[in-house]
């Protein structure tokens, strides 16, 4: 079995991610984001696409507080959750904005067209083609209380592991559920 150390597989990652770059100069361009300002606006619906969760419901799920001077007790916690839920799967956090992006594959926007339609009630969407997001640098991975910045609640670990279609539908059910409970 070959190991690969972190520093290789984070490199590993930031190519495959970049490769959603259709040129040269805007893969030069997206490294240079991510050094000068932690976050790069890249391209979906090619290699990924992600599915936006509201905090309120990826806190309920995970059984915890989602008052806003809460947020940076339960970071550990919720990402935690989150890399149990999903086995493993990316997504990026988002704390300024309260959002959890569940990266998933391509063509899941397709695919999972009808449950999306019943997501946005809840103000989740599946976001694909035409879309771009913010994705941090591969080395924030942790939540950071003095910025706020965007940052892997559960980093990639390897080039094109993404979370399963079906694992992200479950937690969104459950949340729905539990949210049903709390708000009843």
């Amino acid at each position: 079995m070959l190991v690969h150390p972190t520093a290789d597989r984070r490199l590993a990652v930031e190519h495959w991610l970049l490769a959603t770059a259709p040129t040269s100069e805007a893969r030069s361009e997206a490294r240079m984001y991510w050094r000068e300002h932690g976050t790069a606006a890249l391209r979906l619906g090619t290699l990924f696409s992600a599915v936006r969760i509201p905090g309120r419901l990826v806190h309920a799920v995970a059984g915890c507080d989602y008052a806003e001077d809460t947020l940076h007790e339960h970071a550990q916690h919720v990402d935690e959750f989150l890399d149990q839920a999903l086995d493993g799967g990316p997504v990026i956090c988002d704390p300024r904005y309260r959002r959890y992006y569940a990266l998933v594959p391509a063509s899941m926007p397709s695919t999972w067209r009808l449950a999306n339609d019943d997501w946005r009630v809840m103000d989740v969407d599946c976001l694909g083609r035409g879309c771009v997001l913010g994705v941090p640098k591969v080395d924030a991975v942790d939540f950071n209380p003095a910025t706020w910045d965007s940052y892997w609640s559960v980093p990639m670990s390897s080039p094109g592991v993404l979370c399963a279609g079906l694992d992200v539908a479950r937690l969104i059910a459950a949340a729905r559920h539990q949210l049903a409970e709390l708000e009843g």
